[in-house]
């Protein structure tokens, strides 16, 4: 599966580590998205290859990266252009990941990410990953938008 481009123009993360293919809603509140998990990704020789199934932490990262799209579009909506290589999407804080089903190759897994607060450079979400229209992670996460060049001195 190709590359969505407004998903490029939005974040920073390239395959292989890019974990949204495709956005399936978005408002003020929330966004959706979701993923293909092909039978032939390199994780699966390695992680319980004779029972393969995706890390959680991939599943969390999924949600992550779908927050940071719903940060970008949100700021486009607002106004603020984003400037590759100026500002980046930062992962601030992770609480209470609780991890129900499994993910195995060949899932499309789908993302949901709603807006708890926003106060300045800091966002706070819930997000969720679902396969087959059942719950598979939970999350609740914070990010910001950092520099990524470093100050000069």
């Amino acid at each position: 599966m190709g590359s969505n481009p407004e998903i490029l123009e939005a974040i920073p993360h390239r395959p292989p580590f890019l974990w949204v293919d495709s956005i399936i809603s978005f408002d003020s509140k929330a966004i959706v998205t979701e993923k293909f998990i092909a039978p032939d990704l390199d994780f699966f020789k390695g992680h319980y290859p004779d029972y393969p199934i995706m890390p959680g932490v991939l599943l969390c990262e999924a949600v992550f990266q779908t927050g940071a799209l719903f940060m970008a579009k949100i700021l486009q909506e607002s106004g603020h252009t984003h400037e590759t290589g100026k500002k980046a999407p930062v992962l601030t804080r992770i609480k209470g990941a609780k991890f129900k089903r499994e993910v195995k190759p060949g899932d499309t897994i789908r993302m949901h990410v709603s807006l708890d607060e926003n106060i300045g450079n800091a966002w706070f979400f819930k997000g969720k990953v679902v396969v087959d229209d059942r719950i598979a992670v939970k999350v609740d996460f914070g990010c910001a938008i950092t520099e990524t060049e470093p100050e000069k001195a």
